[in-house]
């Protein structure tokens, strides 16, 4: 992280936490190590989070909007250019990042390693998409923005939705699907998270996010026969 100039480093629920070891390994970059943020759950560590890219070594059972490590390097840097919060998501490195977690990813980010000999250990993937997020950056650098004024514009109205106030949002949809029987919460058929990767990338801003909670809310109040008690 600190040779490719990245600072902000979060952990979810690490083992064991100071640790010589780690301070051993940090090789002179131990200041990362007591400036890093620890957090219980990977929900803890996205509050505030605009954009948020997961790192996934194998198919997944629902297609999901999937970036190369050099798209992931471009893509970061054209969003921070807007003032996105962006995080970087690695899982454990026996297992990974799970379906649960990739699926409160905007986008999967996939390192094109050969078949025969595919696996990469976690800090060599930190290290690739570190990289690409550098290059990219030092492409950009001095150069005008791609990024048009309106979709940068830091007024309210065209701010992103940060992840947590899409948790509020996939939440509440949830909630009023189970509530009108569109959804069944015994045979769930994968329709949250296809929805969730519907809405992931749709980059919701925070005005159109209080529109579509109020729709769900109105809703659920039909839902409930409170609409036609009002008209009445």
């Amino acid at each position: 992280m600190k040779n490719m100039g990245l600072t902000r480093l979060v952990l979810v629920e690490p083992r064991v936490f100071p640790h010589h070891e780690a301070d051993a390994r940090a090789s002179g970059a131990n200041d990362l190590l007591a400036t890093a943020q620890v957090v219980a759950t990977l929900e803890d560590a996205l509050v505030g989070c605009n954009l948020v890219l997961g790192t996934s070594a194998r198919d997944r059972r629902i297609p999901w909007p999937l970036l190369d490590p050099r798209e992931c390097g471009t893509k970061v840097i054209e969003e921070a250019a807007g003032g996105a919060e962006i995080a970087l998501v690695f899982g454990r490195e026996d297992s990974g990042l799970t379906n649960e977690e990739l699926q409160r990813c905007h986008y999967h980010v996939h390192i094109p390693s050969d078949p025969e000999f595919s696996s990469l250990n976690l800090g060599a993937a930190v290290q690739v998409l570190s990289y690409e997020v550098r290059m990219a950056w030092l492409a950009a650098a001095g150069q005008p923005s791609k990024v048009e004024k309106d979709e940068v514009a830091s007024t309210k109205s065209g701010e992103l939705a940060t992840m947590d106030e899409l948790e509020r949002f996939y939440e509440h949809l949830e909630q009023t699907l189970v509530a009108i029987e569109f959804l069944d919460p015994e045979k769930p058929r994968h329709l949250m998270a296809r929805l969730r990767r519907l809405y992931g990338r749709s980059s919701v801003s925070r005005a159109e996010m209080n529109i579509l909670r109020g729709i769900l809310t109105e809703t659920q109040k039909a839902g409930r026969g409170e609409l036609l008690k009002r008209k009445d």
